[in-house]
């Protein structure tokens, strides 16, 4: 090697050690001796109007794509139709979305969404029916139309009809095919007995929904003074404003319809209930009622949950019954928090059928624990950060953030309950997560449901102190 070479070599040698040097001396802190500034989180603006005749709109303009997506959301649902024609929902919102209007037959419906190549779905629930529509901006104005044309003036089509009948018939005849489906149609119906959120439709039900049906809930409930509108994308206030106010401004408000919610009535006594059927697997779903939006406790139940279930790798199920036993590919736990009727608590998982006995009796002595036994600090800790820490993730898109604006309206949340949601959970103590376990995990009157070869656990089931009853669903024509 030349002179002139090996200095070169010496001189990049020495750069590197340099360089070396100066990494290992920034590393030498530990993960947990790092700093970090404070998060810094603005919540995003949604900027809201009225129509003269009621109609509320909640606008944010994003012109990161050429795109606008509208939610229409009314203040109504299902649940107060007759339990007689359960399933009217899904027949009522497929028979609206494909059913036609005054304006616009069926077919040529179909064919102006896809010139304009736009997303437009429709959907109906116990509380809320709503419209869906995503259309490039160049069109909004047409696909404005059609949306407002849905809700003002369907049709209801009667082949459109008889396609969504035969479509929610095909439902109920493959409902008994997936494990998992049959489990979560008895437990809903356990813990929600002879009410609407229990009911499943069947083919009778879905036989005396008629096209009259159909245009009297419209009427009684689609109404510009119920009505709420979710706009975000890329658009000009003023000349959104001008085009909702020409496709609405002359819709009359009107008097809706009262919709009773049937109270709903925990039940006082667990049970077991056992589907045989030939699996590999048998499904577990554990369940009683949760709890409503305007409960104080609702902050201290999704830490805990967090601790037992609902925290992944985290969460006490998952750590004993995948990580260290094996038992299963996965388990978790949620709170569904229901906005005016209680929600439900469900812990689920699959085994081996072989492995069921011991899976159940470790989701509930895991549940049990929390319920006699503080959680600790560093378990608390965990929880509370990852709640925090994950709750601006819900943010990062713009149509999302619009949606929740309205919805958190529609239900009478606090006006400050986004702001205020993060130092709710940050409050939350050990004696609060022991306090809520011991109120909401109530083992003697939980509802489980097990769905598979039941030669091989049936034996087991009565070490719970539980009655067991087999349950027998047809098999699918």
């Amino acid at each position: 090697m030349c002179s002139y070479c090996r200095t070169l070599f010496l001189l990049a040698g020495g750069c590197l050690v340099l360089l070396l040097s100066a990494c290992a001396s920034s590393l030498s802190e530990t993960p947990a001796q790092l700093t970090y500034p404070p998060l810094d989180f603005t919540f995003p603006e949604v900027e809201t109007r009225t129509l003269e005749n009621g109609v509320q709109l909640y606008l944010k303009q994003d012109d990161e794509l050429p795109l606008v997506q509208v939610t229409a959301l009314l203040g109504s649902g299902t649940i107060g139709v007759s339990r007689d024609l359960t399933g009217f929902g899904g027949v009522f919102s497929e028979t609206l979305r494909t059913g036609g209007t005054a304006a616009y037959s069926p077919d040529r419906l179909e064919e102006r969404l896809d010139a304009l190549a736009a997303n437009l779905s429709a959907g109906a629930g116990a509380l809320t029916c709503q419209l869906n529509l995503s259309v490039r901006a160049e069109d909004l104005q047409e696909g404005l139309a059609i949306l407002v044309e849905l809700l003002r003036r369907p049709s209801f089509d009667p082949d459109s009809l008889e396609l969504a009948r035969l479509k929610s018939l095909e439902n109920v005849r493959r409902q008994n095919d997936l494990p998992r489906s049959v489990a979560q149609r008895l437990l809903r119906a356990s813990l929600y007995p002879d009410h609407p959120l229990g009911d499943s439709p069947t083919q009778e039900s879905l036989s005396r929904i008629t096209q009259d049906q159909l245009v009297d809930f419209h009427q009684q409930h689609f109404a510009p003074n119920n009505l709420m509108l979710a706009i975000s994308g890329d658009f000009e206030n003023d000349a959104l404003l001008d085009m909702l106010q020409e496709l609405l401004g002359e819709w009359t408000p009107h008097e809706t319809a009262v919709q009773p919610l049937p109270p709903v009535q925990a039940s006082t006594a667990g049970a077991i209930q056992v589907v045989d059927k030939e699996l590999s697997q048998t499904t577990i779903l554990l369940g009683d009622l949760g709890l409503t939006k305007d409960n104080p406790d609702m902050y201290a139940v999704r830490v805990m949950n967090y601790i037992l279930g609902g925290g992944g790798f985290n969460s006490r199920l998952m750590q004993e019954i995948r990580s260290n036993r094996g038992l299963a590919y996965s388990v978790y736990s949620y709170f569904q928090i229901g906005r005016k009727l209680p929600g439900t608590f469900v812990a689920s998982t699959e085994t081996q059928n072989a492995s069921v006995g011991e899976v159940l009796a470790l989701m509930r002595q895991i549940i049990q624990d929390l319920r006699e036994q503080p959680v600790s600090e560093a378990e608390l800790r965990l929880a509370k950060d990852s709640l925090i820490n994950s709750f601006v993730f819900g943010f990062d898109d713009s149509h999302a953030v619009t949606t929740q604006k309205m919805r958190l309206d529609l239900f009478d949340y606090p006006a400050d309950y986004l702001q205020r949601y993060r130092d709710h959970i940050a409050a939350v103590t050990v004696a609060d997560v022991l306090r809520v376990a011991q109120k909401y995990l109530q083992p003697k009157r939980q509802q489980i449901i097990l769905v598979g070869t039941a030669e091989e656990f049936s034996a087991e089931l009565v070490d719970f102190g539980l009655p067991v009853r087999q349950v027998t669903v047809e098999p699918t024509p």
